[in-house]
């Protein structure tokens, strides 16, 4: 068993802060009137792969990916920004500065090599999907693979891409030679998005994956200064972290070994997420500092995953009873499944039927 596994971690009262009133009781009306089925999600924290050199041998992942296959999710949610949004942050970069920089990928080749805007590439995705349909021409598969890229989404792109057979993966239908290796990602560090969730999307038939990550209320904790981000960092230094850091260096060694499905037990274990949450957010939360730098902190993480849920539910809306697979950085877990708890339709369904030695 390995440390995180092994480790009850940091523990609290199992109580609300703020019972539900009375007026929001009223919700539990429709709770109890849903017909089933219900919209089953299954969180999947993950440690983040670019860790991981570009030689890592992508046949580690296997078994994780098995185990998610035959889970057989109707819709892949992965942490990224979608193109609609990357482009609101650009425009307003006087708000959000280096925010696009860090977290969008660069559409432009794509758009020029289309003759579309963000806007035009999503419409014509929506239309070409319209139609449901498992024997889709390979030059529509490539149209398709250069109008995500277009829309800034890449591991859709790829999920597009890993469906046509080897010899139809030439550049045409709108790929140029540039953009095919982006596609292809020859050479780059892992990513989740590229690694696991486009590699179960394809395989199960999917079209695509749903970028929910949300960077649009970044600004929820006001103008950062050196101060600020002095005193975070001094928050940060605490006993859990302390406790933590050394489970989370064993990750890469432990990947490289062929230890995935025992790495990603650990990382979805309630041990890693109550690490995960003491180290960060409670010792931000306690921050004693007159100016609450900790707290405004903590506002911009929940407005972050409080959006980053609307949009799995915004995603989710016209396909209700489905089953839905989000991957998401490990410390966003205990948030999503927070917020995701309080839904009337959705119902979280427990990484240990998944990832367990015998599946249930």
């Amino acid at each position: 068993m390995a440390a995180a596994a092994a480790l009850a971690g940091p523990t609290a009262p199992v109580r609300e802060v703020h019972p539900p009133t009375p007026v929001a009781r009223a919700v539990w009306l429709a709770d109890s009137a849903l017909r089933e089925p219900r919209t089953d999600v299954l969180v999947l924290g993950t440690p983040h792969l670019s860790m991981l050199p570009p030689d890592f041998d992508r046949a580690q992942f296997e078994p994780l990916l098995a185990r998610l296959q035959a889970w057989r999710p109707r819709m892949i949610m992965i942490e990224a920004v979608g193109g609609a949004q990357c482009d609101y942050l650009r425009t307003f970069a006087a708000f959000y500065p280096g925010v696009a920089e860090d977290y969008c990928p660069d559409a432009s080749a794509a758009r020029a090599a289309l003759h579309l805007d963000q806007a035009g590439a999503e419409a014509e995705i929506a239309r070409r999907l319209a139609t449901d349909r498992a024997d889709r021409p390979a030059a529509e598969r490539r149209r398709l693979a250069a109008l995500f890229l277009a829309a800034g989404d890449p591991a859709s792109a790829r999920v597009q891409w890993l469906r046509l057979a080897e010899p139809e993966r030439i550049a045409a239908d709108g790929l140029t030679d540039a953009l095919l290796g982006t596609i292809a990602a020859i050479g780059k560090r892992p990513n989740e998005n590229r690694e696991v969730a486009a590699v179960v999307a394809a395989r199960l038939g999917l079209e695509r994956v749903w970028p929910v990550d949300d960077h649009t209320g970044d600004r929820a904790s006001g103008p950062s200064n050196a101060e600020m981000e002095a005193t975070i960092q001094r928050l940060w230094d605490n006993r859990w972290s302390h406790e933590r850091r050394p489970l989370l260096e064993q990750v890469p060694a432990r990947l490289k070994n062929g230890a995935v499905l025992s790495v990603y037990r650990d990382e979805n274990s309630i041990a890693a997420t109550r690490y995960a949450v003491a180290s960060d957010f409670a010792a931000t939360a306690a921050d004693p500092s007159e100016q609450r730098y900790g707290r405004r902190y903590l506002a911009y993480w929940e407005t972050r995953n409080l959006r980053m849920v609307g949009n799995m539910r915004e995603a989710m809306g016209p396909t209700p009873g489905t089953r839905v697979l989000a991957i998401v950085g490990s410390s966003h877990k205990p948030y999503y499944e927070r917020y995701l708890g309080v839904l009337s339709e959705i119902r979280l369904v427990s990484t240990d039927e998944v990832l367990a030695d015998k599946p249930r």
